[in-house]
């Protein structure tokens, strides 16, 4: 494609433009309405989806000053914000109502991304995207599994993930070296953890810091009591909690800090 050749990939923004255009417009069909903010539309082959689409009102950020160049030129009548999504204020960009996000995502920040999207979990019903293969796999992992790690518990816990497809190398300019998957998180009915969010968090990412050893001794500096830590919860491995099990977990670690 002549487009791909128009702007320069940048290796340090984990830049590979898609080219295939049947892959750009079934990430495009994930979201269907309202609001959309995509992130990193580089020279535009998903954004030419979206802004054709009479029910999305869409909104793009993008990093590189050659690709917001390009998009100026090529797609003037696209709202498009010259920015860092990582450092975007989203409550200034949306004062009010919900909004989608969407994006071909740099492999280097993708899992910071989707921390960020947890951030405003009650602002976005839906984001989606291309995202390295093994990163998606453990977006979609359940308890049990290898892949299962933080971010799916943090994820899942507000949000139902769907691998939806695997895509190739070839089809990015340059290509990756490794494959891609579009996934779609979609916000579930969970209104807010029973348990405190920031303990919740803190038992999440300190099992699996130690992700091979037992409970009983990765969380053992945030329990500090033998007796509870003979509860047999405390024998299995932090990849064999549902989210279910960490929220009770969390609510049995927050009850002894309370005392």
């Amino acid at each position: 494609m002549q487009k791909i050749q128009q702007v320069h990939a940048k290796k340090y923004l984990g830049q590979h433009f898609l080219k295939d255009l049947n892959v750009a417009r079934k990430i495009a069909d994930t979201v269907s309405q309202g609001p959309v903010l995509e992130i990193g539309p580089g020279m535009g082959v998903l954004t030419q989806f979206l802004i054709n689409n009479p029910a999305i009102d869409l909104t793009a950020i993008e990093i590189d000053r050659e690709s917001v160049a390009y998009l100026h030129k090529t797609m003037p009548n696209l709202h498009l914000i010259e920015g860092d999504f990582l450092k975007l204020d989203l409550n200034e960009l949306y004062p009010t109502g919900t909004f989608s996000v969407i994006g071909n995502y740099p492999y280097n920040i993708s899992s910071q991304i989707f921390f960020k999207v947890l951030e405003y979990k009650d602002r976005i019903p839906v984001c989606s995207g291309m995202i390295q293969k093994e990163v998606a796999e453990r977006l979609a992992s359940k308890p049990g599994h290898k892949a299962y790690g933080i971010l799916s518990v943090l994820l899942q816990a507000y949000y139902d993930i769907e691998y939806l497809f695997t895509v190739d190398e070839y089809v990015f300019a340059p290509p990756p070296k490794v494959k891609s998957a579009v996934i779609r998180c979609t916000r579930n009915q969970r209104q807010s953890l029973e348990c405190d969010e920031q303990l919740f968090k803190l038992v999440v990412k300190t099992a699996f810091n130690q992700r091979r050893k037992q409970l009983r001794n990765s969380l053992r500096s945030l329990v500090q009591d033998d007796k509870l830590l003979e509860d047999p919860v405390f024998t299995k491995r932090p990849e064999q909690l549902s989210v279910e099990e960490f929220i009770q977990l969390t609510l049995k670690i927050q009850a002894l800090c309370q005392k």
